[in-house]
C-alpha cells in the first residue's frame, strides 16, 4: 500500500500543474488554481501515510537530530509521507508562481517553463522565478521581459 500511495502522489497533481502550464489563460485555471485545496489529494495520501505513525513521527519532528531524521526516512513510510508533504508544498508554490507571473502579465512561454523547472527542482525553480519577479514587478517591465518592446 505504500508503495502504491508513493506512485500515485505526484500523479494526484498533475491536473494543476497540467492547467498552469499548458492552459494559464483560462478562467477555469485561475478559479482552480486560486484555492489552497488543490493541495488536498496530497495531504490526504500524507495523513493516510502518517495515520498509524504518529507516535514516531511526532518524536523526529518535535525533537530532530540528523540520525533520527535519517531513520525516520529510511522507512518506507516515512520516505513517502515525506514525499507527499514535498509534493503537497511544491504545488502550492508553483500555484502562487502562477498567480504572480498572471498579476506581472508575464508571457506563459517564459512561465511554464518555470513552472516545470520547478516541479522538477522546485528550490530552484523557486528561486529563478523571484529573481524573475524582482526584475518584472517594476513599473512598464513586466511586459518587455518575453516580447522586448
Amino acid at each position: 500500500m505504500t508503495g502504491f500511495l508513493f506512485e500515485i502522489t505526484f500523479w494526484l497533481t498533475v491536473p494543476f500543474w497540467a492547467l498552469m502550464i499548458f492552459t494559464p489563460k483560462w478562467s477555469v485555471t485561475a478559479r482552480i488554481v486560486s484555492s489552497p485545496l488543490i493541495a488536498v489529494p496530497p495531504l490526504i495520501v500524507y495523513t493516510i501515510l502518517v495515520a498509524a505513525h504518529l507516535p514516531e513521527l511526532w518524536a523526529t519532528m518535535s525533537s530532530p537530530n540528523l540520525d533520527t531524521l535519517r531513520e525516520f526516512l529510511a522507512t518506507s513510510w516515512g520516505a513517502a509521507a515525506i514525499w507527499a508533504q514535498v509534493i503537497a508544498w511544491d504545488l502550492l508554490i508553483g500555484a502562487w508562481m502562477y498567480r504572480e507571473g498572471r498579476r506581472l502579465g508575464l508571457h506563459p512561454l517564459l512561465m511554464g517553463p518555470l513552472l516545470a523547472f520547478t516541479i522538477i527542482m522546485s528550490p530552484f525553480g523557486f528561486a529563478l522565478f523571484l529573481a524573475v519577479r524582482a526584475f518584472c514587478d517594476r513599473p512598464d517591465r513586466a511586459g518587455t521581459v518575453v516580447t522586448g518592446q
